[in-house]
């Protein structure tokens, strides 16, 4: 005899199929991040996920062994982490709406990505916030099938054990009172070596936030001042304590730090510049340390390493740059120091173009620098790097600078309708590219389209 199907859990209808559920839960977990959620929303939430699994999985499904288990194809979509493509143990949002775990996105960030891993959106702040109605759905579902959810790991405590404070206040007693150079040199290889090879213990400095300028200070001893390896390991001890969490509001608030890394950028040898491009990038996750670089000149000299430095030490400036830039004060401190014409030099060059052009995109969110862009013959650079690139963002980032530019001065749009003659560069891109490419592509396509109708209509 066959086994009666399930009633329709409270909320959901007969009619709805999983498609149909599954985009109701996605419209109930937008309304509870924007802040609308009530408790009918949570209500609605469980009603429609129990529909969904009894649609997709089953209820009381068996696994292998006769144990009541999650068959792993049987998850819901909406638990998984589009990154890891595992269940998502602490759900958060990030600026663009789209929910990620949190250990994933934060990998993702602190590999110097800025953009939406889902999206491509440019994001101008890393703030994670916590998406607690998928995670109790996710919770709930795991009850249901037999599963253990483990707790979300406290974010904020950092677990310093004592030998690691030892270790710290051995070495950094010899930094600050060994009566030779030598000793001193070494106590600060150590460091950099220690900070390099044990992420946790990083966290020390959250106990000993005074470090770094006492550091600074040590420097200028007799035997160190001048010394380019001192100076480079220095520097590298701040990227390595940067990259916790944790540390960057430390450094970020010490007076000498940022001078100091802003110091080096100037004056260093190409292995300090470059790490100390790097430091301030990672330090420039938090917009309050965006802010304080800026204004503390580090833009100039950015700007001359990515011109001038060895292709790691560009990356590095470029990185920082555009992170630094994400901040809207910032973009104008770089046009002043020269940053489209490096940039546009880049991309004729072949030298950075990925970066250069990730640069120009974010600085095509204003007119003034669009207008900037185009006096430097940006409308030819940017249909080349089209054109030629084998890249699917540099072309996205192109195709962003160009909508810009024939937004913003309508007369551009016969060079781009000339080229597009011979061509076919966005025709084929709109259909083709990234998302953001085919609608950028599409937008300038229908302007030339409109643009060539009311030409003919005043004939």
């Amino acid at each position: 005899m066959a086994k009666p199907a399930p009633a329709p859990a409270a909320g959901a209808r007969e009619d709805e199929d999983a498609p149909a559920l599954r985009r109701r839960l996605r419209r109930l977990v937008a309304a509870a991040t924007a802040g609308a959620a009530s408790e009918s929303v949570f209500d609605e939430a469980a009603a429609a996920l129990a529909a969904l699994r009894d649609a997709e999985v089953g209820v009381g499904r068996k696994g292998v062994g006769g144990g009541e288990e999650a068959d792993a194809a049987a998850v819901p979509a909406l638990f998984l982490c589009p990154i890891s493509s595992g269940i998502m143990r602490d759900p958060v949002v990030i600026e663009s709406g789209q929910t990620y775990d949190r250990r994933s996105i934060q990998e993702w960030f602190s590999a110097g990505n800025q953009i939406c891993p889902q999206t491509q959106q440019v994001l101008s702040h890393t703030i994670l916030i916590p998406n607690h109605l998928v995670r109790t759905m996710i919770s709930q579902w795991c009850t249901e099938n037999g599963l253990t959810l483990p707790e979300i790991e406290n974010q904020e405590e950092d677990h310093v054990t004592n030998s690691e404070e030892k270790t710290f206040d051995e070495i950094f007693v010899k930094i600050t009172s060994s009566s030779s150079s030598g000793g001193r040199k070494q106590a600060i290889k150590d460091l950099r070596l220690v900070t390099k090879r044990n992420s946790e213990f990083r966290a020390v400095l959250g106990q000993r936030p005074d470090s770094i300028a006492q550091m600074i200070m040590a420097r200028s001893t007799p035997g160190l001042q001048n010394d380019p390896q001192v100076l480079e390991d220095m520097v590298t001890i701040i990227l390595n304590f940067s990259i916790h969490d944790s540390n960057k509001k430390i450094i970020g608030d010490d007076s000498e730090a940022i001078q100091f890394l802003i110091w080096a950028l100037k004056s260093g040898d190409m292995g300090s510049r470059s790490n100390s491009a790097a430091a301030i990038f990672t330090l420039s996750a938090l917009d309050s340390n965006k802010e304080k670089i800026g204004k503390l000149g580090a833009m100039d000299p950015l700007i001359d390493l990515l011109e001038h430095g060895s292709i790691i030490a560009k990356k590095d400036a470029a990185s920082a740059i555009f992170s630094l830039c994400l901040l809207h004060e910032n973009r104008s401190i770089a046009a002043r120091s020269g940053i489209v014409d490096v940039a546009m030099r880049a991309i004729d060059d072949q030298s950075l173009v990925e970066e250069s052009l990730a640069i120009l995109a974010l600085l095509s969110r204003n007119q003034e620098m669009v207008e900037i862009i185009t006096e430097f013959n940006g409308t030819a650079s940017m249909l080349r790097s089209i054109r030629e690139s084998e890249c699917k963002r540099s072309k996205e980032n192109a195709m962003v600078v160009l909508f810009a530019i024939c937004t913003y001065n309508r007369t551009k749009l016969k060079e781009v309708e000339a080229d597009e003659s011979i061509n076919g560069s966005l025709t084929f891109l709109a259909q083709t590219g990234t998302q953001r490419a085919r609608r950028k592509a599409s937008g300038i396509l229908e302007k030339m389209k409109r643009t060539m109708h009311n030409r003919h209509c005043s004939c």
